[in-house]
C-alpha cells in the first residue's frame, strides 16, 4: 500500500531553510534569467512578481528540475544544521487535458501514486485515502468525475490535492489562479494559508494578482531576468524597483 497519502499529524519545527542559489538559465545564447539567489522558509509563502517575459515561469520549472540550470537548491535543517533531501509539489501554469479523456480524479490520482492498475476494480482502502487527500482543498465529491468535465476552479482544487502527495517540504505554484473568478481566489489564497500553517509549509507562488499577494505573502521577489528586489510584501510594493516594473498603482493594504 502506498503512503503517500499519510498525512502528518503534527506540523514540522518551522526551522528549514531552502536555498535557491546562483541560478540560471539559457535557451541557446538568449539568458532567460541569471543569478537568482531567493530564501525560502518553511511556513511562509513567497510570490515571484515580475512583467511578462521576466523569466517567472522559467525559475519554476528550474526549481523543479524541469530545465537545464546553472546553480543549486539547499534544503537545510536549522535546528539540526544538516541537509536533506527536498520533496517538491508542483502545480503547473496550464494542463493540456482531452475533451474525450475518460480519466477520473481517481484514476489521475492512483496511476500518480499507486503501482495498483487502474484499469482493475477499485480498492476501498486507497480510494478512501485519495479521498480523504481530496479534502486538503473539499474536493472530495469530485473522486469520480472525468478529469475533462472539471471546472477551472475543480481542475485546480484537484491538482493542488495532487502536489501535496506526499506531503512536500516546498510548494511550487505557477499562476494557480489563472482563470478562477475572484470567489474562487479566495478561496484559493485562504487555503494555502492554511496549508502553510498547518503543514509548515514553504510556498513559491507565481503570480500577477498584485492585490492578493500583498494581502497573503510573507515575501515577495520581484524578478526581471534576476531578482531587483525581495523582501517583506510591504516593503517591495513600496520600492522604486517595484514603481519602476508597475508604475504608481494604489492599494489599500498599504493605506493608500
Amino acid at each position: 500500500m502506498s503512503n503517500k497519502f499519510q498525512l502528518p499529524n503534527t506540523p514540522a519545527c518551522g526551522l528549514h531553510c531552502i536555498k535557491v542559489k546562483d541560478f540560471g538559465v539559457k535557451m541557446g545564447v538568449q539568458t532567460i534569467i541569471e543569478q537568482v539567489n531567493i530564501h525560502v522558509h518553511c511556513g511562509e509563502i513567497t510570490a515571484i512578481i515580475g512583467k511578462n517575459g521576466a523569466g517567472k515561469t522559467t525559475l519554476i520549472k528550474a526549481i523543479n528540475g524541469d530545465v537545464k540550470h546553472d546553480g543549486k537548491i539547499e534544503f537545510k535543517d536549522m535546528k539540526e544544521g544538516k541537509f536533506k533531501n527536498l520533496k517538491i509539489g508542483y502545480v503547473p501554469q496550464a494542463l493540456n487535458i482531452e475533451k474525450n479523456t475518460p480519466t477520473s480524479v481517481y484514476d489521475m490520482f492512483a496511476s500518480y501514486t499507486s503501482k495498483y492498475p487502474v484499469f482493475l476494480p477499485k480498492r476501498k482502502a486507497l480510494y478512501e485515502q485519495i479521498k480523504n487527500h481530496l479534502k486538503l482543498f473539499d474536493a472530495e465529491q469530485l473522486i469520480d468525475k472525468c478529469v475533462c468535465d472539471l471546472s477551472g476552479g475543480e481542475l485546480q482544487r484537484v491538482l493542488l490535492s495532487l502536489a501535496m502527495a506526499p506531503i512536500p517540504n516546498l510548494l511550487l505554484l505557477d499562476e494557480p489562479v489563472s482563470g478562477i473568478d475572484n470567489n474562487g481566489m479566495d478561496l484559493f489564497y485562504k487555503n494555502i494559508t492554511k496549508l502553510k500553517k498547518k503543514y509548515d509549509l514553504a510556498i513559491i507562488l507565481v503570480s500577477h494578482d498584485l492585490d492578493y499577494v500583498l494581502k497573503y505573502a510573507d515575501n515577495v521577489v520581484l524578478l526581471d531576468k534576476t531578482v531587483i528586489k525581495s523582501g517583506k510584501a510591504k516593503e517591495v510594493y513600496q520600492s522604486k524597483e517595484f514603481k519602476d516594473t508597475f508604475g504608481n498603482m494604489r492599494f489599500e493594504e498599504l493605506g493608500e
